[in-house]
């Protein structure tokens, strides 16, 4: 890990994100037949110095394509997304880790007579796979309704992001890459 403006542990709370993802969800939720599968891919990677993450999203046959950035905003303690697509969406996204979920929501906006609120909610995150919610209140974010879900898994072979759970680092006080320091950090590969 480097130093900087974006090394802190809550700038790197969405790495897990980062890489190479397959993606399949219900094609009934895309506006396909019901029981059969739509797959598409995204990759994710960091930009200007680790601080921004760009993903880049894609339907298998290239009908649907989006693109969004990500920082953490250090001064309002959260993560904020840029996205756009090819059907001439832009949303903006705030949120951040709400115990072992990444939820990054919009703010409410009218919808003829409701109020709504969209989210995107990643769970069950390892190294090798995650699942990805679109959700969305009518009633000031009391309950949720999935609109589109996605299970991501890394590709086979794939050099997927390295995955570290925990690193400890013992500064004895001699420069900086010295044989004297230590770090003892545990990482896990897909």
């Amino acid at each position: 890990m480097t130093d900087g403006p974006c090394a802190s542990a809550e700038a790197r709370q969405l790495d897990f994100w980062l890489g190479e993802w397959d993606l399949r969800w219900p094609a009934e939720q895309a506006g396909g037949e019901p029981g059969e599968t739509m797959t598409g891919t995204n990759r994710l990677t960091k930009l200007f110095g680790d601080c921004v993450i760009e993903e880049n999203f894609s339907t298998s046959d290239g009908s649907y394509m989006g693109r969004s950035l990500s920082v953490y905003d250090t001064a309002a303690g959260r993560w904020r997304q840029t996205w756009v697509d090819s059907q001439g969406a832009y949303l903006v996204f705030t949120g951040g880790m709400d115990g072992d979920l990444m939820i990054l929501s919009t703010d409410p906006v009218e919808d003829g007579d409701q109020v709504v609120i969209n989210r995107m909610v990643f769970s069950d995150i390892t190294p090798a796979s995650l699942y990805w919610r679109w959700q969305r209140s009518t009633d000031a974010g009391e309950t949720w309704s999935d609109r589109w879900t996605i299970s991501y898994t890394r590709p086979s072979g794939s050099s997927a992001h390295i995955w570290v759970e925990t690193a400890d680092v013992r500064d004895n006080g001699d420069p900086p890459g010295t044989s004297a320091d230590r770090c003892h950090i545990r990482v896990v590969e897909p």
